[in-house]
């Protein structure tokens, strides 16, 4: 069983109240458009995604440079932007399930994906609610302040996103009750008894205002573990010198089982140990023929996507590389925009210092080149 997957980005913000609308809002780098994909990603059950953005935001939504999302213009409504990737999916006529949900909730659990997909095969829709336990109030006139006490809140409940429907049920329902929309998607079906509740999360909370985001960055920030890396090469005659991925024109190059660039096994390094997924040595062996000569830039990229199926994204690199030559200033700039690629990480995430050891020891004497990283990440699952 498949599904489509819809991300709902089309709205103004206007209770957030700021210059940048909440899909582009950051937490460890990443906007909550991001995050959403990201967690949707693990799932392979998931062939498709459809991201539905305001008009005004089109620069936005392409500097995130997303691969593989189909991007749909939203309308007035929601009602309208949700219509808009139904009539595109409809269009597809490939996989007949669709998940919708609203950026806004990037918090969801990958429990809560993963039970919503599999009661999907037994019932027409799934929701996820949660109970009100809060005491309700109703206001009856408010120039007067008066309001009914004690409203029964048993037969009361919210409804979260992702919301999971069969395509061409959502689709004519949304067609022939165009106007009739509420508040979210389920509020189409007259009979409630052809869906599936299932509990839903507290923790996956609609971020409406910036207390909301501050509330989720730091429910992300308590998750943040840092890790250490250090690397040292040899320099030696008749060999590359590579640094942060960068072939350095030089009369001496590092001595290696790969292409010996410290900078990169020391960035790797770091990111494991904040993953706690051991070291470069355990994951690719010096011992392994496989692995002679190979470029780190493909190493770091294969731990990369491996933290982000654990739901781990960097949130900061600091390195110190230490050498007598060459000369880092020279080359900074570059290094920080190669390890923003290969790390999928922004620039100002990035912060490299070039140290000498005066002249001191087998780095002094131009003998050898290290590099030590200091690096955090977040889990946002």
């Amino acid at each position: 069983m498949s599904f489509n997957l819809i991300i709902l980005a089309g709205g103004n913000s206007h209770r957030f109240k700021s210059k940048i609308g909440k899909p582009y809002q950051k937490i460890g780098g990443k906007s909550l458009i991001e995050i959403n994909i990201n967690k949707a990603r693990n799932f392979n059950k998931i062939k498709k995604i459809i991201l539905v953005y305001n008009k005004k935001d089109i620069k936005r939504v392409k500097s995130l440079n997303l691969k593989n999302v189909k991007l749909i213009a939203g309308g007035q409504t929601r009602q309208q932007s949700t219509f808009n990737a139904l009539k595109y999916l409809v269009s597809q006529k490939e996989i007949s399930k669709v998940l919708i949900h609203d950026v806004a909730r990037p918090n969801f659990s990958k429990k809560l994906f993963a039970s919503i997909l599999k009661n999907m095969r037994n019932f027409k829709a799934v929701v996820p609610k949660i109970k009100i336990q809060d005491a309700i109030k109703q206001i009856i006139d408010s120039s007067k302040e008066e309001y009914i006490v004690g409203k029964k809140r048993d037969n009361l409940f919210l409804t979260q996103t992702p919301q999971a429907f069969n395509l061409k049920e959502i689709y004519h329902l949304h067609r022939t009750n165009f106007g009739k929309y509420r508040d979210d998607d389920i509020s189409l079906y007259m009979d409630l008894n052809r869906v599936k509740f299932i509990e839903g999360e507290k923790s996956n909370f609609k971020i409406t205002d910036k207390a909301d985001l501050e509330h989720l960055r730091n429910i992300y920030e308590s998750k943040q573990n840092i890790g250490i890396g250090f690397d040292v090469h040899r320099l030696v005659p008749k060999r590359k010198l590579y640094l942060a991925g960068l072939k350095i024109k030089s009369k001496l190059g590092t001595l290696g089982h790969s292409d010996g660039d410290p900078v990169l096994h020391s960035i790797t390094d770091a990111i494991l140990g904040a993953c706690r997924m051991g070291d470069i040595g355990q994951m690719f062996s010096d011992k392994s023929k496989k692995f002679k000569n190979i470029r780190s830039t493909i190493l770091l990229k294969k731990v990369i996507n491996q933290i982000k199926m654990k739901g781990y994204f960097i949130n900061n690199i600091d390195l110190n590389i230490i050498t007598q030559t060459p000369k880092i200033n020279s080359f900074k700039i570059r290094m920080i925009n190669n390890i923003s690629k290969l790390c999928e990480i922004a620039k100002n995430q990035i912060n490299i210092k070039g140290k000498t050891t005066e002249k001191l020891g087998v780095i002094g004497k131009e003998k050898a080149i290290a590099c030590e990283t200091i690096c955090s990440v977040i889990r946002y699952d």
